[in-house]
This record gives C-alpha cells, sequence and structure tokens, in this order.
C-alpha cells in the first residue's frame, strides 16, 4: 500500500514535567463522558513536502467569550489527600483552609492513586493492630515485604511508600519515604526486579496506518461518523506524541480552534480551565499545530489520506450538525450523542482503532495494548526519523531525554520494510 510516516514533533526548547502513565484500557465500541487536560505542539510534514516544521508557540489561549459554554467539566473535586495531623506535626495548628491548600498541591489523579493505596495499608494496620499514621518503620516495611512477595513491582511500590508517607507523621524529623531504611529497602526491590522495557513496539503503526488509508475509512467525507471519530482520534494521538487527557481537553471554540490560511494546518488550543499535570507557566494552555500534508508535487489539490489535518476539518464539520459541547470530541451515537466524551471513552476508541486494524489485517491481537502506547510509537518513530530528542521530549511534555530513553523508547527500525517514515504520502 504506502510507505509510512514522517512526524515531525517540534516546540519551543523548554522542557517540562514527567509523564503519568495510563492504566490499560478494553476496546469498547461508541459514545459518551467528560473532563479536560493539556497542550504543546506538535507539526506533521509529508515526507516529499519542503513544509517546515512548526515550532511550539508559549502563548496562552485566551479565555472563553463571555456567555459562551464552558468547554467541559474541570477536574474532578474529589476529597484532599488525607494528611497526617497529631502531635508533633507540622500540620497541628494550621488552619482547616491551609490543609486544603496543601493537600491539593498534588494533581486529583494523584490523591485518588494515593487514597486507594492508604485504605490498603490502613486495613493491613488495622489486621495487626497497628496505627497506620503512627506505626514504625519495621512494619512498613513489613507490609512493603508483603507486596513483593505477592508480585508487586519496585515503581508499585514507590507509590505505596508516597502514599503512606503523605499520611504517616515524620520519623526522625523527616518523612517516611526519605527514610534511610526505606530507600535501601526499594533500591534492594529494584535489584530483585528490575524494569525490564520491551525492545520492540507493542503493536504495528503501519498495520494501523494501512488499515485508515482503506475503504473502512475512506472516502472520508461521506463515511459514518463513527469512523471519522476513531480515524481523527488517533491521528491526532500519533501525530501529537500527547497523553489522552490532552487530546481530551482539546476544544472547538472559535478562540481555541483556528484553521491557518489555505487550508495550511491548524493550531489547537486547549480548555483555559485545563490545568496540566506538571504545572510550569510555559506549559499551561499551550497549543498544538499541525501542518497540513500536501501531493508530491506540492500542490494545494490534494491532501494525503493520513493527514490529521484533513481528518480534523472533516471531524469538526460533519459533529457540527449535532454537537451538544465545544469540548472537541463528543459522543457519535446513542442518547448522549453530541456531549462531550469522556477520557476513558477516548482511550477507547484509540485501542478500539489498534483492534480493528489487526483483525482487519488477519494478524493475532497484540497483548499488553494500551492508549498510552501511543506515546512510546509516536516518539519513537520520530527518534528514527531524526527528530531532535530536545523537540520530542519538548512536544510530549518529558523533563528530560532519561524519561524517554527509560520508559518510552522502542525499536522502530525493527520493521524494516516499511520504516521509510511515520505518516508518509501514498505513491
Amino acid at each position: 500500500m504506502a510507505e509510512l510516516p514522517t512526524i515531525c514533533v517540534s516546540s519551543n526548547p523548554s522542557a517540562m514535567g514527567d509523564v503519568t502513565q495510563n492504566l490499560p484500557v478494553q476496546a469498547q465500541s461508541a459514545t459518551c463522558g467528560t473532563t479536560v487536560a493539556s497542550q504543546t505542539m506538535v507539526s506533521f510534514v509529508a515526507e516529499t513536502s519542503d513544509r517546515q516544521s512548526v515550532a511550539a508557540s508559549p502563548q496562552k489561549g485566551p479565555p472563553l467569550p463571555a456567555g459562551g459554554q464552558h468547554l467541559a467539566p474541570g477536574p474532578s473535586s474529589s476529597a484532599a489527600l488525607g494528611l497526617a495531623i497529631g502531635i508533633n506535626s507540622p500540620l497541628e495548628h494550621c488552619d482547616p483552609a491551609v490543609i486544603h491548600t496543601i493537600s491539593n498541591a498534588r494533581a486529583s489523579s494523584t490523591r485518588q492513586i494515593y487514597a486507594s493505596r492508604w485504605k490498603l495499608f490502613s486495613a493491613w494496620c488495622e489486621e495487626h493492630a497497628l496505627n497506620p499514621a503512627t506505626c514504625d518503620i519495621p512494619s512498613v516495611l513489613r507490609f512493603l515485604q508483603r507486596l513483593l512477595e505477592e508480585g508487586k513491582a519496585a515503581a508499585t511500590l514507590k507509590v505505596y511508600v508516597a502514599a503512606i508517607s503523605a499520611h504517616h507523621v515524620p520519623v526522625e524529623g523527616s518523612s517516611l519515604g526519605s527514610h534511610k531504611l526505606v530507600c535501601s529497602f526499594l533500591k534492594g526491590a529494584r535489584r530483585l526486579k528490575p524494569v525490564r522495557n520491551p525492545h520492540f513496539p507493542v503493536w504495528d503503526l503501519p498495520t494501523v496506518l494501512s488499515f485508515l488509508c482503506s475503504s473502512q475509512f475512506e472516502p472520508l467525507q461521506s463515511n459514518d461518523i463513527k469512523w471519522i471519530s476513531l480515524k481523527t482520534v488517533f491521528l491526532l494521538a500519533v501525530a501529537s506524541a500527547k497523553r489522552v487527557g490532552e487530546l481530551h481537553a482539546l476544544s472547538v471554540s472559535e478562540l481555541c480552534l483556528r484553521w491557518l490560511p489555505d487550508n495550511s494546518g491548524v493550531v489547537l488550543r486547549p480548555n483555559p480551565s485545563f490545568l496540566p499535570k506538571v504545572l510550569l507557566p510555559q506549559f499551561i494552555n499551550q497549543n498544538i499545530e499541525l501542518a497540513s500534508f500536501q501531493t508530491s508535487s506540492g500542490s494545494d489539490s490534494g491532501t494525503h489520506l493520513l493527514c490529521p489535518v484533513r481528518a480534523l476539518k472533516c471531524y469538526v464539520d460533519t459533529t457540527a450538525q449535532f454537537r451538544r459541547s465545544d469540548q472537541l470530541f463528543v459522543c457519535y451515537g446513542g442518547v448522549k450523542k453530541g456531549s462531550p466524551v469522556s477520557k476513558q471513552r477516548l482511550s477507547n476508541w484509540i485501542v478500539e482503532t489498534i483492534i480493528l486494524a489487526y483483525k482487519a489485517a488477519g494478524k493475532p491481537l497484540p497483548s499488553g495494548l494500551t492508549c498510552h502506547s501511543t506515546r512510546a510509537i509516536s516518539s519513537s518513530w520520530a527518534v528514527f526519523r531524526g527528530v531532535s530528542l530536545a523537540d520530542i521530549c519538548t512536544a510530549a511534555t518529558w523533563v528530560s531525554p532519561c524519561t524517554f530513553a527509560r520508559f518510552y523508547k522502542v525499536n522502530a527500525a525493527a520493521h524494516h520494510a516499511v520504516c521509510s517514515a511515520v505518516l508518509q504520502e501514498q505513491p
């Protein structure tokens, strides 16, 4: 079919925080949800085009027009993470409002994870007649050892330690997580169960891209909204290397979606109420800029079947007939048709696209498939195509190349028969 993709990821040189890995999701069909996310900027360039990749703009998105619909609900107001408050606690004499503010130093998703881990530790302490907020270090280590023997990874134990430390009173003048015995235990766990990252992609990008060019999706303009939705969200995920939460934050508000002249591209801005995982000024309300693919002749007479701008334009025009929200991605069927789609459902769309592509190709379904894997696939292909690590890390909001190298890099060149690009023009 086609040779495949060139992905150009470019942005401003400022770096950002680490990543949050999504849990695996099951592919499901169709509809519904709510919530919000974040942005940077990425540009796709067809290999035969002379167009330059577009750098990330530090400009913040403007507020919504007065009286306009707020795109999607803000972060959920989950209960603030409990903090150890008692004798000898620095918070002992703090006002409740101060404690509430301090507890919100962590993102709501992090607080929810910590709360669930703390609940499990508290239940274990209750079984052993211990106070979870004041128990001694050997007791905590005994709990961690049990988790290790149950097969928990060292990274999982680290999350438990962080959750317990957030609730536990200081030990010897410092947090429980900083205690030398706890640190030594985690180091030992890493040696006993070292992280072994996959060297090869979990799934094959060219297989999915070929499927997106098939009659199932084309001609796009006259297709069913389901297939337009799946193709658009997948291409945006691969083109931008974004988390699903960041895609979820995109908006069709006239101040958040701007088409460039002559159909040369599009600028996407997040919901102004969205807060990114790492609250650095340069990463709040950042833009994503996508350049249109041109034909091999460089003319404006047509666009590539894998052009994310083309798919996005078709999606926005089609959903305008029934959308009930300014959020970019909306439910395409059922009683909630036109309502904001949830992050979970958006993840399911991406996973479903990959699964359908494998079924169409007659290949066995890949194991361990997650929506979050698009970040590893996209960034690894970008490296293979010569995009600088600095640009990739900025676009993917990783604080340093070490994050990419340790957790995301896979051997995109392994499929040498189709490794000439990431989204490259059809012959």
